[in-house]
């Protein structure tokens, strides 16, 4: 009788326990969230007043975009953390799972990594800058964004093309905009009956009148190789960098024209059928 007594006086007891423990982790969740919430805000002000910092002082964008993309990632990381000790998760252990965890992630995505730190050299050694024209990874375009894993190129015809960043820098990088000048290099066939010093006469006009073309490093044009149907006469020419395709595409039309009206041939190959009729 007296146990069933105390068991009775118990229930209310326990009762007012299980509610007030539902208080109060019903208040750590929402603590929880709130860092959540509150930490995603205060990640995105610092990525934002780094990214305005580094604006402010002409950083490179590239390294603005890639430098802001990790402090927010970071951040993030930090907040998740906190978030989980609000609710009484002990990190210690938790951040030993996560780097077991990590372990196998990483030997599952050691693409991603390696893409990663490739994203982290491309920034530090810069092989190229937002803006310039390159070709590597089997493609090339004009870098748009250096990311965390990937790299994004716009090609002429506006196609956007996103190279993985260890393929970009596991392979050989070109850079056609590294430079202020470039030379364009033409080989002009002409006939072995035409007078060579009057082709090279022609061309040296045609390049003086192009004020495009650069008086230093002086203009080449000299004979290169005697071919199986024309005489190669090879044009060596340095331009700005902006200029270079136009000034190629001008400057072959040109000799084209010139030649036509100057009466010089321009061989091409030929096949000279002879029927015999029958007798």
């Amino acid at each position: 009788m007296d146990n069933t007594v105390t068991n009775a006086t118990n229930l209310p007891n326990t009762a007012s326990a299980l509610q007030h423990w539902g208080y109060e982790y019903a208040l750590k969740v929402i603590l929880a969230l709130l860092i959540l919430l509150i930490g995603r805000w205060l990640a995105n002000v610092v990525r934002n007043a780094a990214h305005s910092v580094m604006t402010r002082r002409h950083v490179d964008p590239i390294i603005i975009s890639f430098v802001s993309n990790i402090t927010y990632v970071g951040l993030l990381v930090f907040v998740a953390v906190a978030a989980l000790r609000q609710l009484g998760i002990e990190t210690a252990s938790f951040v030993a799972v996560i780097g077991a965890a990590g372990l196998a992630i990483a030997l599952a995505f050691q693409s991603s990594l390696s893409n990663f730190a490739a994203g982290f050299l491309m920034v530090i050694f810069k092989p190229f800058k937002k803006g310039d024209y390159i070709e590597g990874g089997g493609t090339a375009g004009i870098v748009q964004e250096i990311q965390v894993f990937t790299t994004t190129l716009l090609t002429p015809d506006n196609k956007l093309i996103i190279v993985p960043n260890g393929k970009l820098m596991g392979d050989n990088i070109t850079n056609f905009s590294a430079k202020e000048t470039r030379r364009v290099d033409l080989i002009v066939g002409v006939s072995y009956s035409d007078d060579l010093k009057r082709v090279k006469e022609v061309l040296n006009r045609i390049i003086e009148s192009d004020a495009r073309i650069l008086k230093e490093p002086a203009p080449g044009v000299g004979v290169s190789s005697l071919g199986d149907n024309s005489v190669n006469v090879e044009v060596r020419v340095w331009v700005k960098t902006p200029d270079y395709a136009t000034v190629k595409s001008d400057l072959v039309e040109r000799i084209k024209t010139t030649f036509d009206r100057e009466g010089i041939t321009i061989p091409f190959p030929q096949r000279v059928i002879y029927t015999v009729p029958k007798s």
